[in-house]
């Protein structure tokens, strides 16, 4: 298969698997740690200030392990430029954090400072390292 097509690929699928990863986390956590009486999506800007520390707990891992999943994907079926496109996939899901930060502008400081220094870019580089891609020639 041609190189490029092969990265592009590569690229959707990991963008693909991380979102999955993300949903699916997210939704466990619903699960597990259900929204407060009256609570909705719609609402919870609202509310979020007021939250316990363990509602923040799934939305971090969604963030974290969805990006590990893009990130090592990407690093496993890139042709080319592993580590590159690995960190790529930690920048999308920076940007898509950084959207959700302002989305939800009253969530606590300190959630939206460990969520963005570390769920996106360092799981990108970790994700890109468990895929074994360990030479400084994949960078």
């Amino acid at each position: 298969m041609n190189p490029i097509l092969k990265n592009i690929l590569a690229v959707i699928v990991g963008v693909v698997a991380g979102m999955a990863v993300n949903m699916g986390l997210v939704e466990l956590g619903l699960k597990l740690v259900p929204m407060p009486e009256g609570v909705t999506f719609e609402n919870m800007n609202e509310y979020i200030h007021s939250f316990e520390i363990k509602r923040f707990i799934f939305p971090f891992l969604a963030h974290a392990l969805g990006t590990l999943a893009g990130a090592f994907v990407v690093a496993k079926l890139a042709a080319s430029h592993k580590m590159k496109f690995a960190i790529g996939i930690g920048v999308f899901f920076l940007l898509g954090g950084i959207a959700m930060v302002k989305m939800m502008s009253n969530a606590p400081m300190w959630f939206n400072v460990l969520d963005l220094v570390g769920a996106y870019i360092p799981m990108g580089w970790l994700g890109a390292k468990l895929a074994g891609t360990g030479t400084r020639s994949n960078f």
